[in-house]
């Protein structure tokens, strides 16, 4: 879900609403369909993140990643979005932060995760994410927190509670956190903060952020791997196909489909649609063979319900404002 609270800002332009209005139905389908899939895709990185990382190191994995989707991504930002390089390379600063938060410190705590816990788990917890970026903004950005958001916030994290500790609260007394669910949480912790700096940082394209912060990533991480003697590769071919469907789906494609469907569809509308990734990996994990637990269900439904929740007032605000008259 790299970089998606870029993509969940970007609005679209004078032109692309123009377009739009042509077929709107046939529009609007196809942005759903391009939510859909990119979400799948993330998903994904979830699946097969969590084969991946037996086979290589999340090092190595999250360098050959970024270092994999880098040209494409730069090459569909100079097609798609034509930025002004010149202003891109001003924020760089906010970009370099961004690349720390997002495409590293969040990917490397989530393939360090995945090598003790599931992928379910992981993105069960993932799932409060959007719970605790409310309480982060209404703390550091002054955003108003109602006690609606407030009731969802506790809601989901009890929904959490419930995945971390198999259904047994109490347990967490005695027996303590996983360590994968430690990471995964650190996971959702540095993604928060990559959230609020996004925030607070000039306005990018979100394709050519991207495509930036990767470059930022590649270039931090390649003097450790020097520094550890060099690069891990793959060492089967699973583990090889594995990498490049993470370089190339949820890296590349899942941006372009997320934003290709931001020309048509409102950002707040299109962000529910994230809530999808859960469910994704529920399903994918169980075509794999993968067994769940009730609490693990229970707890995934608390913690979307609790995001839901948190949600509303500002999903009531947005249909509000498509309400009033256009002038």
């Amino acid at each position: 879900m790299e970089s998606v609270e870029q993509g969940l800002t970007a609005q679209p332009s004078d032109a692309a609403e123009v377009r739009a209005a042509g077929h709107p139905r046939r529009k609007r389908t196809v942005a759903v369909l391009s939510l859909l899939g990119a979400t799948l895709f993330w998903a994904g990185n979830y699946v097969v993140g969590a084969d991946a990382v037996h086979s290589i190191d999340p090092l190595s994995l999250v360098f050959l990643r970024w270092a994999i989707a880098l040209v494409p991504l730069l090459l569909i930002a100079q097609l798609v979005e034509r930025p002004s390089w010149r202003a891109v390379l001003a924020a760089w600063p906010w970009l370099l932060a961004l690349s720390v938060c997002g495409l590293l410190g969040y990917n490397l705590l989530l393939y360090f995760a995945l090598e003790h816990t599931d992928a379910f788990n992981a993105s069960l917890i993932n799932a409060f994410n959007p719970a605790l970026i409310t309480l982060a903004a209404a703390v550091f950005l002054r955003e108003r927190l109602t006690p609606l958001a407030v009731a969802g916030v506790v809601t989901a994290l009890a929904g959490v509670l419930i995945v971390i500790s198999g259904g047994d609260v109490g347990r967490l007394a005695t027996a303590g956190f996983g360590t994968g669910e430690v990471l995964m949480v650190g996971a959702v912790v540095v993604w928060t903060a990559y959230t609020v700096v996004g925030r607070l940082a000039p306005k990018v394209p979100p394709i050519t952020a991207t495509a930036v912060q990767a470059a930022v990533a590649v270039a931090l991480l390649a003097p450790v791997h020097l520094a550890r003697g060099g690069l891990a590769l793959p060492a089967t071919d699973s583990g090889w196909a594995s990498l490049l469907f993470i370089a190339f789906f949820p890296s590349v494609l899942s941006y372009v489909l997320w934003n290709r469907a931001l020309t048509v569809l409102p950002a707040g509308g299109a962000g529910v649609f994230l809530n999808l990734i859960t469910v994704f990996t529920a399903v994918l994990t169980m075509l794999a063979g993968s067994v769940h637990t009730a609490a693990q269900f229970v707890g995934g439904a608390i913690v979307v319900g609790g995001v839901v929740l948190t949600n509303a007032p500002a999903f009531r605000r947005q249909q509000r404002g498509r309400q009033l008259p256009r002038r």
